[in-house]
């Protein structure tokens, strides 16, 4: 079986809101571009859900090296500072509402339901947090709270870091029919990214 095609970006960013499935999407493009896939979530939770004193030290480590991907998130912690400067290309889900809620309420009540270990040891904090009115509590609160998040913040980072490239999926249905594009590029699909349409400008 053929290797992964070597893609012309070897530092890439996924961002998008809670539940848009920034990790899914890490994964398989890290398998069809030979990354890393460094998952930043379990850098920043320790045990407990206790936030790891060396999380931006971690964040510094692999954004040193040559090739990874992994999901723009903690923005807040200062993890863009670290990471967009080293980064090439910027993939951003931005789904609809309804498609990002609908899979965050699949992906909590699986994991609380099955008692899915996440990170660290760290299982869902369980069906009645859905309930609870702290976004910190409450993950379906708390994508409600971050939604615009990157529509507001997109076109700042655009202007700060214009090396960046921006790539922007409109709907899971763009971002499935790219991956195969990668995945059959031994039958010789292009694996380069779509141009930008002016829509994303």
């Amino acid at each position: 079986m053929p290797s992964p095609p070597v893609a012309s970006f070897s530092r890439v960013l996924v961002a998008g809101v809670t539940g848009s499935g920034k990790t899914t999407f890490a994964r398989r493009l890290a398998t069809a571009w030979d990354l890393r896939h460094v998952e930043i979530d379990a850098l920043f939770h320790g045990p407990d859900w206790t936030p790891r004193t060396s999380f931006l030290d971690d964040v510094r480590a692999f954004a040193a090296e040559e090739r990874w991907v992994t999901e723009w998130q903690y923005t807040s912690k200062g993890t863009s500072e670290i990471l967009a400067p080293r980064a090439q290309l910027a993939i951003w889900l931005d789904y609809p509402y309804r498609v990002v809620r609908a899979r965050l309420i699949r992906r909590t009540f699986g994991r609380a339901v099955l008692r899915t270990e996440l990170w660290n040891g760290n299982r869902e904090r369980g069906l009645v947090n859905m309930f609870h009115p702290d976004p910190h509590q409450n993950i379906l609160a708390w994508q409600t709270k971050t939604l615009g998040h990157w529509t507001e913040r997109m076109p700042g980072l655009r202007k700060q870091y214009p090396h960046l490239r921006v790539m922007r999926f409109g709907h899971p249905r763009e971002a499935e029919r790219w991956l195969r594009q990668l995945s059959s590029s031994a039958e010789g699909a292009s694996t380069a990214p779509p141009k930008r349409r002016s829509r994303d400008r």
